[in-house]
């Protein structure tokens, strides 16, 4: 995913304590750099136990509790039933089959159709796609080489739509950044004509990732021939990250990739005892422009099928590893929100819509085509949730909304306080893709969950089945799938 929420920091409280193109996609990155740093800046839900009482009513808050027994009945049949590690062993088949599935590829849109079919297995024929042009950047041959002080090979993953070097590379000093405060005291002439390494200590991605998505640019200011960024994460074993980065307008486009923690310290080291650090980085990559789908599936609402419950996750990933955390888990939560509802005949009053966005890795493209096809009926969109930061253990969601919509949604969460998913996180900017929705006053929210380790394998090789859990999974899908249910089914719609 391109990042965020814890891929953000935010703090929190208990339950019980209550596309493309330099100019528009200039403005896109600026938006998501803006994303990333609201996200870093959630504030706690403060103790409302009371006020939220006084705005629900006795009425509603017994309302909810109500559906203990159906919650119950669908963890049942998830965790202990015929849908028992079944999310795992569907994301294990398509993981396996497809691998990575870059935007704007023949795979991406293979795994797509695979999905439809497995639908349709299902019995679930309501599926919509709908087309929209996409970003296609297709890594090539890159390779970057200390010459001085001594000869070394240095990891690289190069940054979405990072532009080629000449066939002979790009050859020059290093400089070296610790903050882009450090880099604005520089001169432009210290900066002209080198290599630039931001080298910041990972805190938190929020914070962190912007190091990544402006450098480039930033360095281009001042006449840098190439930018580099130490990996976005808090722990490496010599493992680069990838991720999507933003040219400015009118700044000279410079190639751009990120190396290992172990090789920026190296760098880093070597520059600060005064010796001359000497690379020569070779990247060649392509770029154009592919079609490529969003994927609806709906599994209609009984009394008001108009009205929509979204729960979605993206299907494209980075083209190294395998998509399995960043978003195969996610995508297939959603997958099997609307087929387990199907399969026990509950039918909630509103519609379940599952939708895969297709292009998040660079840069939300699917969800702004969504967003501008429906924006005469967002209206109708009662609440919308995105996993997009891992699927490991639930804790809760991370919501925004109104007050009083932070209440229902707390009401509800009490309902998983058995399996320590009963905590709210208060953010304006939930999910990835969701944030295009969100802003405009949709209330949504995004799997809050025990992903302390998801940055160690993020946009890496080493994001595949291994990082999986098949009982977390589980417990994923049956709070994703009751918690949908609900608010389709609750009496209310979630209010703006």
């Amino acid at each position: 995913m391109i990042r965020y929420s814890n891929k953000k920091d935010s703090t929190f409280i208990t339950i019980s304590q209550y596309l493309w193109g330099s100019g528009e996609m200039y403005s896109v990155g600026c938006f998501l750099i803006l994303f990333i740093i609201t996200i870093s800046e959630a504030k706690s839900l403060p103790k409302t136990s009371d006020k939220c009482r006084v705005l629900l009513g006795d009425d509603l808050i017994n309302e909810i509790s109500s559906y203990q027994n159906i919650k119950e009945d669908i963890f049942k049949y998830v965790m202990e039933g015929e849908f028992k590690s079944k999310t795992y062993d569907e994301l294990e088949k398509f993981v396996d089959m497809f691998g990575s599935r870059m935007s704007g590829s023949q795979v991406l849109e293979d795994s797509i159709d695979y999905m439809i079919k497995l639908t349709q297995d299902e019995d679930l024929t309501d599926i919509v796609t709908e087309e929209l042009e996409v970003p296609h950047w297709v890594r090539e041959q890159e390779k970057i080489t200390m010459l001085e002080p001594r000869s070394k090979n240095i990891a690289v993953l190069g940054l979405g739509r990072s532009v080629s070097t000449p066939p002979e590379g790009v050859t020059s000093d290093v400089v070296v950044f610790s903050s882009f405060e450090e880099f604005d005291d520089a001169p432009i002439e210290y900066v002209e004509g080198k290599i630039v390494l931001f080298n910041a200590i990972y805190t938190t991605y929020g914070e962190t990732s912007s190091y990544r998505t402006q450098g480039a640019a930033r360095a281009a200011e001042k006449g840098a021939v190439a930018s580099l960024v130490r990996s976005i994460t808090p722990f490496s074993i010599n493992s680069p990250h990838t991720g999507s980065q933003y040219y400015s307008e009118n700044v000279t486009k410079i190639p751009t990739a990120a190396i290992t923690l172990e090789d920026a310290d190296l760098i880093n080291r070597f520059y600060n005892r005064g010796e001359k650090v000497v690379l020569n980085i070779k990247m060649q990559s392509s770029f154009e422009t592919k079609t490529s789908r969003n994927t609806l599936i709906d599994l209609k609402g009984t009394k008001n099928p108009e009205k929509l419950v979204i729960v979605s996750g993206h299907i494209d990933s980075w083209d190294v590893g395998q998509g399995a955390m960043d978003d195969g888990g996610g995508l297939f939560v959603s997958w099997a929100a609307p087929i387990i509802l199907k399969r026990l005949n509950l039918r909630p009053k509103r519609t379940v819509r599952a939708i895969f966005w297709t292009a998040e890795e660079l840069g939300l493209i699917g969800a702004y085509a969504y967003a501008e096809k429906h924006k005469n009926e967002s209206h109708n969109i009662n609440f919308i949730m995105e996993s997009d930061e891992g699927t490991f253990a639930p804790r809760g969601l991370s919501v925004a909304g109104t007050q009083e919509a932070r209440c229902i949604i707390a009401e509800i969460l009490k309902l998983f306080e058995s399996i320590n998913a009963s905590t709210l996180v208060e953010t304006n900017s939930p999910g990835s893709d969701i944030t295009v929705i969100v802003k405009d006053g949709v209330p949504g929210a995004s799997l809050h969950n025990a992903n302390e380790n998801y940055f160690w394998f993020h946009h890496t090789e080493g994001d595949t089945m291994n990082v999986e859990n098949p009982e977390e999974l589980d417990l994923c899908t049956a709070f994703w799938t009751a918690v949908a249910y609900i608010i389709a089914d609750i009496s209310v719609d979630i209010p703006r």
